[in-house]
């Protein structure tokens, strides 16, 4: 049995791993803003659940929630910083006060809940990270540029954290998951107030109204649950997990396009060293 810590558990992925984690026999730590919102799995789960109230951009609720789940359970072998929300908006479109807050959020709430739980990792030389990441992050489609990024910084920060921890017998995780039947496109879904009428055609289609896949995504989040918690208990875990055929189509897509864009230019990155 080990102990799960995962932010953002009111809906979609979150929700769907938390009862994963919990119908396994392991324990969970399940947060949300309003904690009201998962008290049910404390409720069916008296002995193994436990229902903390956090907002990730709050550091004191930070400290306390890794507290109190030391304080339960004695550890927290597991964190998943699943915690976010998205945010379409033309990169001119976007608003500073979303842009931070969404950084808050994705980025910096995911740091703050990182930092809190290594100290029991690194004295137990154990443990697991997994990040929540985006298909965004790759494919960086028009209008999910601000979205996107705070993906990839989170990516880029796993990336280097894995090499820090994987000595001390940490693993470290990045998921990408593709479009899934949660609430993600829809009441997690926000936009800048501002639509310039030149990015309709780009950014504009991306916009809520414009939206019509809300409920119709083809990814189950019950199946990304299972997957998730397979690649954790597994003796090597990844360090990316894609979810989803459409995960796995846009890398792969990225990833030719950008061996044939640095063919394209080869001679000329080449050609910038000294020479002898």
């Amino acid at each position: 049995m080990s102990t799960w810590l995962i932010t953002g558990c009111s809906t979609g992925l979150g929700r769907a791993l938390a009862g994963a984690v919990l119908a396994a026999g392991h324990n969970a730590v399940v947060t949300a803003r309003d904690v009201s919102k998962v008290r049910e799995f404390e409720d069916e789960y008296p002995r193994t659940a436990l229902a903390l109230a956090l907002d990730v951009t709050d550091p004191t609720q930070v400290v306390e929630a890794v507290a109190k789940s030391e304080e339960r359970f004695g550890a927290v072998d597991v964190l998943v910083n699943n915690a976010g929300y998205g945010y379409r908006a033309a990169v001119e479109e976007g608003s500073d006060d979303d842009i931070r807050q969404l950084f808050d959020t994705n980025f910096f709430g995911a740091v703050a809940m990182i930092k809190a739980v290594l100290p029991g990792m690194r004295a137990r030389r154990a443990g697991a990270i997994v990040n929540i990441s985006s298909m965004g992050a790759q494919g960086r489609p028009a209008g999910s540029g601000f979205y996107s990024a705070s993906k990839a910084a989170l990516e880029g920060l796993t990336g280097s954290l894995e090499k820090e921890l994987a000595p001390l017998g940490i693993s470290a995780t990045i998921v990408e998951p593709g479009a899934f039947r949660t609430d993600f496109a829809g009441r997690s879904l926000t936009q800048s107030a501002e639509a310039i009428a030149d990015y309709a055609e780009t950014a504009g289609k991306r916009r809520i109204e414009n939206d019509t896949v809300h409920g119709t995504q083809q990814g189950d989040p019950a199946r990304a649950a299972v997957a998730t918690i397979t690649a954790v208990e597994s003796p090597e875990p990844p360090s990316l997990l894609l979810l989803g055929t459409d995960a796995l189509d846009v890398f792969v897509r990225v990833s030719d396009s950008q061996r044939r864009e640095l063919e394209k230019w080869r001679e000329l990155s080449a050609g910038t060293d000294y020479q002898t």
